[in-house]
């Protein structure tokens, strides 16, 4: 069985790397650290299939270190020792460069294993990862190396590589291909940023293209149909999962529906339901709030019945949910209240409730005034008297301030004329 196209392709020089170029570019600082041929300890950290691989075997090379790959998902600390144990043979004179791919699964104790061997040099360590180094990584590893960001490829960039491809097919096949015009820039840019799944779509594509007198046409149809969904990238418990929420949220409250229809789109091709549903409501709440305080009960409506209906339908009352956040006016007055309280009350500040808001209960003899003294607002003027309510030690705490919507300012404009002209308690 041959090896996929992908690794049987894999560039063998800096330069036919795509993409990058802000970390293998003239003048960057990992090309430079690599043509140095002093090699610390390494990082890497992005998706999958944008070369961090294919780079560790070019340092290997340009380094002369011998090169040992293990993968975090199967590989163990026996593993490692028996890397260790090639030290100082002809395998490797000049040292071992260990390639630990996928290094957030490995536990704690295992990446401590690495340290010992880490400090002395006998091991010079590129781990890569697809998650957050500074979630998953060990500290001990991470104050030893240098983290390097690995970006998605740009659709231009893959496009050589695309057209690579189909040429070394033809000459391993020895046939030759019609490609339909947009096929390339539809892989490129289908993918996802992936070079390693584009250069599979056009396999892929080869493979399926019906052969006659020693040539196959690859279609734009049948590129469509071999790279549906190809582009999304979607982890629930990963960093994409929170990054597309983020947006997701971010652009409803910046009341950019475009974008936030993007965003609801992405998680709906996920099928990540609860998730949508989840940061409609929670946006409606926070970012619009007060300025239109019926939205909540009209969200949770369209929330309902997505739930209710389900895919491919509940995208519809999710869309209107969405638009209607964006363009509603906005206010977090308040979300801010609330944290200001939670702010006080987690520094100590509360008191007494004032005798007057308790519960009726018996007075002490050691109370000289007795009773509770509570005054009923409904039956005052415009339903409202002066008393104070918060407790002593924070008698002079404000909270929630107006927002600058109209409705907030309506209330307002409300109350300060009857908090202006009503006399009560303490005038």
């Amino acid at each position: 069985m041959s090896a996929p196209l992908a690794d049987r392709l894999r560039p063998q020089k800096l330069d036919d790397i795509v993409g990058q170029r802000h970390l293998l570019g003239e003048g960057r600082a990992l090309r430079n650290i690599i043509m140095s041929g002093e090699l610390p300890n390494l990082v890497f950290y992005g998706p999958s299939g944008i070369g961090k691989t294919t780079l560790a075997g070019i340092i290997a090379s340009a380094t002369d270190r011998y090169l040992v790959k293990l993968n975090g998902t199967t590989a163990g600390t026996a593993d490692i020792k028996e890397a260790v144990a090639s030290l100082d043979t002809l395998l490797a004179p000049n040292g071992i460069l260990l390639y630990l791919d996928e290094i957030q699964y490995f536990n704690k104790k295992q990446q401590q294993s690495l340290l010992e061997h880490i400090e002395k040099g006998t091991i010079t360590l590129i781990a890569s990862t697809t998650e957050n180094p500074y979630f998953y990584v060990y500290n001990a590893i991470l104050s030893r190396s240098t983290v390097f960001e690995f970006k998605p490829v740009e659709p231009g960039d893959i496009v050589p590589a695309a057209e690579r491809a189909f040429e070394f097919m033809s000459k391993e096949r020895e046939e030759g291909y019609d490609i339909d015009d947009g096929v390339i820039s539809h892989i490129s840019a289908a993918c996802g940023g992936d070079v390693r799944k584009a250069i599979n779509a056009v396999e892929l594509c080869v493979l399926s293209a019906p052969l006659t007198s020693g040539r196959r046409r690859v279609t734009l149809s049948a590129a469509r149909e071999l790279t549906q969904k190809s582009s999304m990238k979607y982890d629930r418990a990963g960093d994409e999962h929170y990054d597309i929420l983020s947006a997701f949220q971010k652009s409803m409250r910046g009341s950019d529906a475009d974008a936030a229809i993007h965003y609801l789109a992405r998680l709906i091709e996920a099928g990540d339901l609860p998730s949508a549903c989840r940061r409609l409501v929670v946006c409606a709440c926070e970012d619009v709030g007060l300025a239109y305080p019926s939205i909540i009960p009209i969200v949770k409506a369209a929330v309902d019945t997505a739930m209710m209906v389900g895919l491919p339908e509940a995208r519809i009352p999710l869309a209107d949910a969405v638009v209607l956040v964006c363009n509603a006016p906005k206010s977090n007055s308040a979300y801010i209240a609330v944290d200001r309280a939670l702010d006080d009350l987690r520094k100590g500040k509360s008191g007494q409730i004032p005798r007057h808001l308790q519960n009726k209960h018996y007075d002490g003899e050691d109370n000289p005034e007795k009773g509770q003294f509570y005054v009923y607002p409904h039956d005052c003027e415009n339903h409202w008297v002066r008393r104070q309510y918060l407790p002593d030690a924070l008698r002079d705490a404000v909270y929630y301030e107006y927002g600058d919507n109209k409705n907030e300012q309506s209330a307002k404009a409300f109350w300060d004329k009857i908090k202006g002209n009503v006399k009560g308690e303490g005038d």
